[in-house]
């Protein structure tokens, strides 16, 4: 692609779109139209009016992206909103993302927390903060490590799905200690922990301390700590 070199912002206004090598707003920017370009750093406040592709993203302050965003690697360390799409191949989040309609990738490591109003999609999703899912969560691998407060999703889906309370955390089982909650859970291999959910299917399913399920439908093994309740078993 043919780029036109750099856009440094560093007071505020609005500049039109195009393509770029590196975009870097360090004041108030709000871009008009359509952005290609290689870098897009936030180290101020920016708006987006249209959609964005960049090969690195990466938000210290506030950026709000009104259209889609797609971007190779995004770090997040302030707070970024993108108002429809968002495929970000490998995202880090330390601050605070949110998607109006769909987050996709390869790799997403949550260490803040994302609010998404529609699907998640990736092959490795690693949440050590919260998440606010209001559709489907879907990766090959689901490592969650909760730490305190409540991560949602409508249904979870994956082979390898682990969800553990934080170690060294010195507060017992329950709400305090960060909670999961999910209607349905499905995978080849579920080992769960403070974990709310209808349903849980799987084919070796770990149900461990703090866990309340409603239905467990498991084909291979079944292990349940003592201090987890489920209603109902049943092997298929």
């Amino acid at each position: 692609m043919e780029k036109s070199g750099n856009l440094i912002i560093n007071g505020s206004g609005s500049y039109p779109g195009g393509h770029y090598d590196k975009i870097s707003i360090r004041g108030e920017g709000t871009i008009v139209n359509d952005v290609e370009c290689s870098f897009f750093h936030v180290y101020g406040t920016s708006e987006a009016v249209e959609n964005v592709t960049a090969d690195s993203v990466k938000i210290i302050g506030e950026a709000d992206f009104k259209g889609n965003v797609e971007a190779g690697q995004a770090l997040v360390m302030g707070t970024m909103k993108v108002g429809t799409r968002a495929q970000l191949k490998k995202v880090k989040i330390l601050g605070m993302l949110e998607v109006g309609e769909r987050l996709s990738g390869d790799e997403a490591t949550i260490k803040g927390s994302i609010a998404v109003n529609g699907d998640v999609e990736y092959e490795t999703f690693d949440s050590s903060g919260g998440f606010e899912i209001k559709g489907l969560l879907t990766a090959e691998t689901i490592k969650v490590s909760l730490k305190f407060g409540e991560s949602c999703a409508e249904e979870i889906g994956g082979g390898k799905i682990t969800v553990k309370r934080k170690k060294n955390s010195l507060l017992p089982f329950g709400k305090d200690a960060g909670f999961l909650t999910a209607k349905v859970i499905e995978g080849d291999d579920i080992y769960l922990e403070n974990t709310k959910a209808d349903i849980v299917r799987g084919k070796i399913v770990k149900i461990g301390p703090g866990c309340q399920i409603g239905l467990v439908e498991y084909t291979n093994e079944l292990t349940q700590d003592p201090s987890a309740t489920i209603k109902t078993k049943t092997q298929i």
